[in-house]
């Protein structure tokens, strides 16, 4: 609330007029901004305060994350230089991120992080806790250069061959060296890693929980009956995907590529409901569109903005209606088509049966279904997977013994069933994928099951294996995409499908 205190609505424009300054002295475009002045009301009062953000272009093989990358590096400081005011010498700080932009081009400095008001020892502590290495400090830094605001500088691992090099930059200092060890250790004081982590991510535990109570213990897994994977009678160099787009629906752009990349063609048919025409055309296009498709990929996203306690409705809605579904049972059933659902997409084929039936039946009492994940809310992270079958054309490339790195994104991904008939799951070989801990074994810990999954189950297959449904977003794939995450990313499910039909 705008007052007459100058002091108050002084220090906001003092800010803007600080970061217009930076603008033009840097050139550089702001794209937004917030103000607090609006958060005031009665009783409550929110501080002055204001909010910058932009965004810059650049190549993103140029690009180096945070995380620390290998013992025996080093860490550099890059100090911004500073006048009497404290305020930056933009010009001389310009030269010395050019100097450091094509270190990092030259592949010299593997990480980078700008450090921030917690300074350098709350830069390194992130660095160090991505990959669960640790560092050793220099001696002659001293506690204030540790937590004094560094911003404006920027903290680098350099490879070990190219420290000179880089130590030759005005501005560069070596403030320490990564190790194998988990701690950090400055002169004769030493913190173990996973100590100093855990009172990192506890701060907000409370406030925004990123683990919930187990509903499970962890119980001896049946193992599943091995099937011979059905063969393709139908064959076609280059199948043809049919992707059916809802309102809300989101992953089409990321899985035609991932389609296309694999050798096949995608057709994308919007259905539209704005009238009961449009329905209607709707209706005809997706009957014809999967007369004429080998495979049917149904996406994620939010279709029909992932309404409460049964997101994907209308999607199953649609494909209940009696021409879709018959053409379905034909692709299925006569051509051996296959099918496959992911997120959104896995929950509409839960719901129409499609999966564990193989066939369009709805959803009885006692079947699988997908809700609430048990922590309450959306999750957005990296999931570790593991293939339990390979009774599936979709996983015939999978590797059983391969840990595979998947993101997953859902507010209802909780895959949920009764024992018995999850046991039978498993037994049948219909359990596809599970949730697993970086050995390999099966996850019943919050910390690597990210909704509480019962048996840790994170896809399933039809009988046949010909339709298959999973959370996990295994096309959300690039060259430059999750670069920063170790391990196997890809189980070649896009082309495990395409070959199934080539041959």
């Amino acid at each position: 609330r705008m007052t007459e205190d100058a002091s108050r609505w002084g220090m906001v424009l003092q800010a803007l007029l600080g970061a217009f300054s930076a603008q033009c002295a840097l050139g550089k475009a702001a794209i937004g901004g917030k103000d607090s002045m609006s958060g005031t009301f009665q009783n409550i009062d929110v501080p002055p305060t204001l909010v910058s953000f932009a965004v810059g272009r650049m190549k993103a093989s140029d690009a180096v994350t945070p995380e620390l990358k290998r013992e025996g590096n080093y860490l550099v400081l890059f100090e911004s230089v500073r006048d009497g005011m404290e305020l930056p010498d933009y010009e001389k700080d310009l030269a010395l991120y050019a100097e450091a932009v094509r270190l990092m081009r030259e592949k010299k400095i593997v990480s980078c992080t700008a450090p921030g008001t917690s300074g350098i020892a709350g830069a390194i502590s992130e660095m160090a806790f991505g990959n669960g290495l640790g560092i050793v400090l220099e001696e002659t830094l001293t506690p204030e250069e540790l937590f004094t605001n560094a911003t404006g500088h920027l903290l680098a691992e350099v490879d070990a061959h190219a420290l000179a090099e880089a130590l030759q930059v005005k501005g560069a200092v070596k403030i320490g060296r990564v190790t194998r060890e988990k701690s950090f250790v400055y002169k004769k004081t030493e913190l173990f890693l996973p100590e100093a982590q855990q009172c990192y991510m506890s701060r907000l535990e409370k406030v925004y929980p990123t683990l919930y109570a187990p509903q499970q213990k962890p119980v001896p897994l049946p193992v599943p009956i091995e099937k011979e994977i059905t063969v393709c009678t139908h064959r076609c160099a280059k199948p043809r995907v049919f992707l059916p787009v809802f309102p809300g629906t989101n992953c089409e752009y990321d899985l035609t590529r991932a389609f296309v990349r694999a050798g096949a063609k995608v057709h994308t048919a919007v259905f539209r409901n704005r009238s009961a025409d449009e329905i209607r055309e709707s209706v005809s296009l997706f009957e014809r569109e999967i007369g004429q498709a080998q495979i049917i990929m149904f996406p994620g996203g939010f279709s029909a903005g992932d309404e409460p306690d049964g997101s994907a409705k209308f999607f199953a809605v649609t494909f209940r209606n009696e021409k879709i579904r018959e053409a379905t049972h034909r692709l299925l059933q006569e051509r051996d088509g296959l099918a496959l659902g992911i997120c959104n997409g896995f929950q509409a084929m839960i719901k129409l049966g499609l999966l564990p039936e193989g066939r369009i039946t709805g959803q009885q009492e006692d079947s699988p279904t997908l809700t609430t994940n048990l922590i309450g809310r959306h999750v957005s992270r990296m999931a570790h997977l593991k293939v339990v079958s390979r009774n599936s054309p979709w996983l015939s490339l999978a590797d059983p013994h391969t840990v595979y790195a998947s993101p997953v994104s859902h507010g209802e991904g909780r895959f949920v069933a009764g024992e018995e008939i999850a046991r039978q799951l498993y037994g049948n070989g219909q359990v596809a994928t599970c949730y697993c801990d970086p050995e390999g074994n099966a996850a019943f810990d919050p910390v690597w099951n990210p909704n509480g999954s019962v048996f840790a189950i994170e896809g399933i297959t039809s009988p046949d294996g010909r339709c298959y449904g999973k959370m996990a977003h295994a096309e959300r794939r690039g060259d430059h995409i999750a670069v920063n995450i170790f391990g196997e990313q890809d189980m070649k499910i896009f082309e495990a499908g395409v070959r199934y039909f080539a041959g």
